[in-house]
C-alpha cells in the first residue's frame, strides 16, 4: 500500500485548493496510483490466462506484451523500452528468449555496431495477434456494458496522458 506522499515545497495552484482539499487531492491521486498498478498486474493476468486457455505455456505475459508492443516496427530494444511498460522485467533478457524461441528476429545495425534492431517473425506475429484480439474482445464486452461511457474512455485517456506528462516533467525537474 502507497504512504502519504511527502509534502512539496512547491506551490499549488490556489484554484486547486479553492476547489478540493488538499488531503482529499493526496488521498484520490493515491487511489489513482493504486488503481493503475492493479490494473497494469491484471492486464499481465488475462494475458496469462489467455495463452493457458490456447496452451501456449512458452511465453510469460510480459513477453507476449513485449511482442505486441513490438507490433509491426523495426525497433531498437531502447525504443522498445520506451514505448511499454514492462514493470519488474528486463526487456533485454526477455528479447533474448524471444530471439530464442524464434518469435523474433534480430540483427546488428549496420551503422552502429553496438545496436541491435528488433522485429517480429511470423511467429511473432501470430503472437501478436492474438494478444490483439483479446483486446478486441475486451473492448468490445466493455462497449457492451456500458463501463466506457461516463466518463468517457477518451477523457480518462486523456487525465492519464496529463498525470503521465506530470511524471516526466517531474523526473525532468529532479535531474
Amino acid at each position: 500500500m502507497l504512504s502519504p506522499a511527502p509534502r512539496d515545497p512547491r506551490p499549488i495552484r490556489e484554484s486547486v485548493l479553492a476547489d478540493i482539499p488538499v488531503a482529499e487531492l493526496t488521498e484520490a491521486y493515491l487511489e489513482t496510483l493504486q488503481l493503475l498498478e492493479r490494473m497494469h498486474r491484471l492486464m499481465l493476468d488475462l494475458v496469462k490466462d489467455e495463452f493457458e486457455r490456447l496452451r501456449r505455456g512458452d511465453l510469460t505475459p510480459v513477453q507476449a506484451m513485449i511482442l505486441y508492443n513490438l507490433g509491426e516496427a523495426e525497433v531498437s530494444a531502447g525504443e522498445l523500452r520506451s514505448r511499454g511498460m514492462y514493470q519488474g522485467s528486463n526487456v533485454s533478457y526477455n528479447l533474448k528468449k524471444l530471439v530464442a524461441m524464434g518469435y523474433v528476429h534480430h540483427e546488428r545495425c549496420d551503422l552502429d555496431r553496438r545496436s541491435v534492431r528488433v522485429r517480429l517473425t511470423p511467429d511473432g506475429q501470430e503472437i501478436r495477434d492474438q494478444v490483439r484480439q483479446m483486446f478486441i474482445r475486451h473492448a468490445e464486452g466493455l462497449a457492451m456494458s456500458g463501463v466506457l461511457e461516463d466518463p468517457p474512455l477518451d477523457q480518462v485517456n486523456l487525465q492519464c496522458r496529463r498525470i503521465e506528462r506530470f511524471w516526466v516533467d517531474q523526473i525532468r525537474y529532479i535531474y
